[in-house]
């Protein structure tokens, strides 16, 4: 991908004096939030690269960033955070202050069908994004991780001095590999990096192969929701608004070089209550069918969020109920506005 490429998608900012922070995986669930929120305050520019893979459907992401394209503080690059001529391209071409890294193959049992697809993306992209960071003098580095590298731990809640070192999954081991590829750029280089364990984020615009998402989806039309195990594992469900209240603190943080922090609702639900409190907010009643557990979940994840509230000042605020029936909301008025595509009932 050439310079011609990147200047087709972009809107230069002017304001040479505005925060130049760079989101991978702007367009995604997550990085859409992040974007949005910076916009709202005065103080930033954002550049966003996504290469929009058909993991899920690219109209989605589109749509995800549709509010923001024109924005006279938006730079929009399409390409893979692999691409070995666009991304050096846009370092040369633009200074940025802060890189916030949620580009990334997500999801366990994907994982399982590809890890080496999973390695390239996850490990050796991190490593691109940071060696990048580090040479063209990148202050602050921001790595979207994830609370499957604590495994098959059984302690709870989880701690971020917890050892690592069983991960049930690719996916997982990515995560891992890519936090310590962020120590290893933080104690080489003049650069602070935080690696922030996301606990099971959704609300609005969540990915639709996700639990919530896909849930909600089958009981809206009337279809049956498969379960796997005997619906007593728990997630920490952690709202998107919280993640990115949590992310925009981290960009603020001038503590130690070097930190990883749970970023979590602190309030596992398990999962059959989640499917009732989902049929509840759509008032139907749902329909069931049990399955065998799947190689790679995890019985609980819980996050402690003690040093969240340490360094950072982050306190969840919005509960699992409060949060889905926001969701729920969004789900219903962008299916009658937009059409919304619904997942087929075999997602996984």
């Amino acid at each position: 991908m050439g310079r011609d490429s990147i200047r087709s998608y972009s809107v230069v900012n002017a304001n040479i004096k505005k925060c130049s922070v760079l989101v991978t995986g702007g367009a995604g669930f997550i990085g859409s939030h992040v974007v949005e929120r910076l916009l709202t305050e005065a103080d930033y520019a954002v550049t966003i690269v996504d290469d929009f893979n058909d993991f899920y459907d690219p109209v989605l992401k589109w749509a995800n960033i549709a509010q923001v394209i024109g924005h006279p503080d938006v730079q929009l690059v399409k390409a893979d955070i692999l691409d070995q001529e666009a991304l050096p391209e846009l370092f040369d071409s633009r200074r940025f202050d802060c890189i916030i890294h949620l580009a990334a193959r997500a999801g366990v049992r994907p994982s399982l069908k590809d890890p080496l697809l999973y390695q390239r993306v996850n490990v050796e992209g991190t490593y691109r994004l940071l060696d990048l960071a580090a040479r063209h003098g990148v202050a602050k580095f921001i790595f979207g991780s994830s609370s499957s590298v604590y495994g098959l731990r059984s302690r709870v809640p989880f701690s971020e001095i917890d050892p690592v070192n069983q991960p049930a999954s690719p996916y997982a081991a990515t995560k891992i590999a890519g936090e310590s590829a962020c120590h290893v750029y933080s104690h080489l280089y003049d650069m602070q990096v935080l690696c922030l364990r996301f606990f099971t984020v959704f609300g609005p615009r969540q990915r639709p192969d996700l639990a919530i998402h896909k849930f909600t989806s089958l009981m809206a039309n009337d279809q049956p929701v498969t379960l796997y195990g005997d619906g007593r594992s728990g997630r920490d469900y952690t709202y998107i608004d919280d993640v990115v209240d949590c992310i925009v603190k981290a960009m603020a943080y001038n503590g130690s070089p070097f930190e990883i922090i749970n970023v979590g609702g602190e309030r596992p639900t398990k999962l059959l209550d989640l499917v009732l409190m989902i049929a509840d907010a759509l008032a139907v009643e749902p329909r069931i069918e049990w399955a065998v557990e799947q190689p790679g979940d995890i019985p609980l994840t819980y996050a402690d969020g003690r040093k969240a509230r340490q360094l950072l000042g982050f306190e969840p605020k919005v509960r699992i109920e409060e949060g889905i029936n926001r969701f729920v909301k969004w789900f219903l008025d962008r299916r009658e506005t937009a059409s919304m595509p619904i997942p087929a009932c075999n997602y996984i």
